[in-house]
């Protein structure tokens, strides 16, 4: 039985294998072994990130929610079904992290408008981007969260629309129809003369 544990880790090699083909090692591994988990991770870690950011506008609570995603991802891959993409079930995770982190931080400078404290230093945090991004973030900042999301799984993620509807448990054309509206909204904000 040991040498029978052993053997993958000697027996292939986890960058050359399909995401699928690396879930269902890391099913086998985990929590012993996690070097097809971590390959898994470190394939999707940067647009992981990037969605994240993207959602809740800045580097730090994108970090955390990125931690929170790898550790979901790490104690649920035995549970993991498969019956949508890996990626897919990834990006669900992470909107519902962003989702969550979200409302957090929302409910937060509510407390401290409420508290009378001085609510601006959060706020202007998401407006301050840096690098070429900037001018996204400030475009992505007219269109209501949902939206956002969709843009986001569609551009950064790169997402087919049919797992962008798995993930947001929307209908495909209402999800289509959607990132229109949002992409009409969005081309609107750049002929503004205001921008």
């Amino acid at each position: 039985m040991t040498s029978r544990n052993q053997q993958p880790r000697r027996r292939y090699d986890p960058v050359t294998l399909s995401d699928e083909e690396l879930v269902t090692v890391a099913k086998g591994e985990l929590l012993h072994v996690t070097l097809a988990y971590e390959e898994l991770m470190r394939r999707y870690q940067r647009t992981l990130f990037n969605v994240c950011a993207r959602y809740l506008g800045n580097e730090r609570d994108a970090d955390d929610v990125c931690q929170e995603v790898m550790l979901k991802v790490l104690h649920g891959l035995k549970q993991f079904e498969g019956k949508a993409k890996f990626k897919t079930w990834l990006y669900s995770i992470t909107y519902n992290e962003c989702i969550t982190q979200y409302r957090k931080e929302k409910r937060k400078r509510r407390l401290l408008e409420a508290l009378s404290l001085d609510g601006q230093e959060d706020e202007s945090e998401p407006e301050a981007p840096v690098g070429e991004s900037q001018g996204l973030n400030l475009l992505l900042a007219h269109v209501n969260p949902i939206d956002r999301e969709i843009l986001v799984l569609r551009f950064v993620a790169e997402l087919e629309f049919q797992e962008i509807a798995d993930i947001m448990h929307m209908g495909l054309s209402a999800t289509k129809m959607r990132y229109k509206r949002a992409l009409e909204k969005l081309r609107n904000q750049i002929d503004s003369p205001f921008i």
